[in-house]
């Protein structure tokens, strides 16, 4: 037997030998590699260190699938509300003609309740801990679309009411996801690799809105025999209306099969290591957890191996390692790091008080600012787009125009066709480059874009062919996915710290979503401004309405430039660079080698 085949044997055996619960033999249990370690800071060290170098593997792919069931099922809400409401109008409106301020409300509603949700799950993150609450955003969406599904119309209950009522609910619910799903997968990830994990989180949003396009074409021709003999909302006789009922409530209901699949792992979810050691205080149950999460297990790590990394009388504190390490006394060495690495009291709690006093701040202000500030401007532009899908389907054949069932039938297939040429692929480009080019450099690069194509949309929009506006339309769908709307996902669940990262994450989210109810409300109504009294055509100021999102989009690009750059740094690391916080785990790793002679060197840091 070769040497190297020994040391391979070896390593077997010893793997084997420290197995305990929650390995096997695809996957090594690193419980016991910190076993025999009493220094809490070390085992910190250690622990962040296992999770930030760790190879890609499985349990990262899984990671993504639970937590991108959150975006899966948020886009294709809003794709089958789209469609639903069209369906919707044919059982609940004579001849089919829904009020336009109807439908605007049923569209809108879920995302105001986005933001309570982004807001409220995004402190509670912060304060009860990742896992006490991962998976009861979950249970919302899943309730509040089963009970979309059964809601009807009578003498005392208005429809609209009661269903923007659940939209509202379900909004609380996606809300929710954003900040929860965001962190921890960024604390969970390797750091090479956490942007594309992030990123491949959020492009769920791309196979969420093919979902809803092909579960809508698969209804419509289920059903084609009631729709095609009905060419209007007048001659949609008595099947016709059930067809159309029944297929909005399928339609809308299969979006909680998702979330029903990915619900049991996120109950079962470990607290976040991070987050353990941090604003728990308890380094133990942290290392434990991180282990059995790195060992390829689900669920938190059990109360026998807590108890294997509880701190032990004979542990030493910073000062004691410190003075074990050098030869003879150092009072002035132990003074320096008790108060750059101080144990007992750790980062401050999470709290409003505290929160104020680090972001009033402008160096740390900023950056909150930058984050929250250029996820506005995205949304603004990223729902306004959609003020163009009507022309952009007829450009290439797919308005609707004829039966019913056409109208169904060209508005599924016309939507899967753009979702596919212009969405699914930036999303898939960000998440192959995110972590070579950078989250700063995409970010800039897709706004800067965006000003361009929205100027030369607005300005030249009456000299631009059908065929010229589906060009730059499937263009904007491409750069606002690979740019600004996958980077304002992922740099917020990296740059804050551990105690605020939920809710600094959950405000700039927030933001985007306040950005998108503007688009859809304040502005999306200007597009016919004034077109009647004028006597104009429909949609007479959507030029000027594209140069307003040119503008929007400027100013996204100007605050950009207040977000840092993360890209292959861990989440110690950021914070330290960016919010000057001390990562206590980073100064061990050398104190606990060095000699005298090298005394003043190994403290450079402090």
């Amino acid at each position: 037997m070769s040497d190297k085949e020994t040391v391979i044997v070896e390593e077997k055996a010893r793997d084997n030998a420290n197995m305990t619960s929650g390995g096997n033999a695809a996957f090594h249990n690193f419980l016991n590699d910190f076993a025999d370690i009493e220094d809490p800071l070390e085992r910190r060290r250690l622990a962040l260190q296992k999770i930030d170098e760790a190879k890609f593997g499985w349990y990262h792919v899984r990671a993504i699938m639970v937590a991108g069931v959150g975006f899966l099922t948020d886009s294709y809400d809003i794709f089958a509300i789209n469609l639903g409401v069209t369906m919707m109008s044919y059982v609940f409106w004579k001849d089919g003609n829904i009020p336009s301020s109807t439908q605007t409300l049923l569209k809108v509603s879920t995302s105001v309740g986005t933001v309570v949700g982004q807001l409220g799950f995004g402190v509670l993150a912060d304060v009860l801990g990742r896992k006490k609450i991962y998976g009861v955003e979950l249970i919302i969406m899943i309730f509040a679309c089963v009970l979309q599904c059964t809601a009807g119309e009578s003498a005392g209950i208005n429809f609209p009411a009661i269903m923007t009522f659940y939209r509202i609910v379900m909004g609380i619910g996606i809300g929710g996801d954003y900040p929860l799903s965001s962190i921890i997968t960024s604390e969970f990830s390797t750091t090479k690799w956490r942007g594309a994990i992030m990123s491949a989180v959020f492009a769920n949003q791309a196979w969420g809105q093919i979902a809803a396009g092909i579960v809508a074409l698969v209804l419509v021709e289920g059903y084609k025999d009631q729709l095609k003999t009905a060419k209007d909302g007048a001659s949609c006789g008595a099947d016709c209306k059930r067809a159309c009922d029944q297929m909005w409530r399928i339609l809308i209901g299969l979006g909680c099969v998702p979330g029903c699949i990915a619900l049991y792992f996120r109950l079962t979810i470990p607290e976040s290591p991070r987050y353990t050691l941090d604003c728990e205080a308890n380094s133990a149950k942290g290392i434990a957890d991180a282990s059995k999460f790195l060992s390829g297990s689900h669920g938190e790590a059990g109360s026998d191996d807590v108890a294997r990394l509880e701190r032990t009388k004979t542990a030493v504190s910073a000062g004691e390692s410190i003075h074990r390490a050098y030869s003879g006394p150092s009072t002035d060495i132990e003074q320096q790091v008790a108060e750059a690495v101080p144990l007992d009291d750790g980062p401050p709690k999470a709290s409003f008080k505290d929160f104020w006093q680090h972001f009033r701040q402008w160096k740390y202000g900023k950056i909150l600012l930058g984050t929250a500030g250029s996820w506005f401007c995205l949304d603004v532009g990223f729902y306004g787009l959609g003020l163009n899908t009507a022309v952009i389907l007829e450009a290439i054949g797919y308005a609707g125009k004829g039966s019913i069932y056409k109208k169904f039938h060209d508005t599924a297939v016309g939507n899967l066709i753009l979702i596919c040429a212009g969405s699914l692929p930036g999303y898939w480009a960000t998440v192959f480059t995110i972590d070579i080019v950078g989250r700063k450099p995409i970010q800039l690069f897709g706004f800067f874009i965006l000003v361009f194509l929205f100027c030369l949309i607005g300005f030249d929009y009456h000299n631009l062919s059908p065929k010229d506006l589906l060009g730059l339309y499937i263009i904007c769908e491409f750069f606002q996915n690979f740019g600004p709307n996958v980077t304002t996902f992922v740099v917020p669940g990296e740059i804050f710290p551990t105690r605020y990262r939920s809710s600094a994450h959950g405000i700039s989210a927030a933001s985007g979503k306040i950005g998108a109810i503007i688009a859809q409300t304040a502005l999306g109504t200007l597009i016919d401004h004034n077109c009647a009294r004028d006597g104009k055509a429909k949609n007479c100021w959507l030029p000027h309405v594209m140069e307003i999102f040119a503008l929007f989009m400027l100013v996204g690009l100007i605050i950009s430039v207040l977000v840092p750059e993360t890209k292959r740094m861990t989440l110690e690391e950021v914070t330290e660079k960016y919010h000057d916080e001390i990562d206590p785990s980073k100064y061990r790793q050398t104190s606990v080698s060095c000699g005298s002679d090298t005394a003043s060197g190994e403290l450079e840091h402090v």
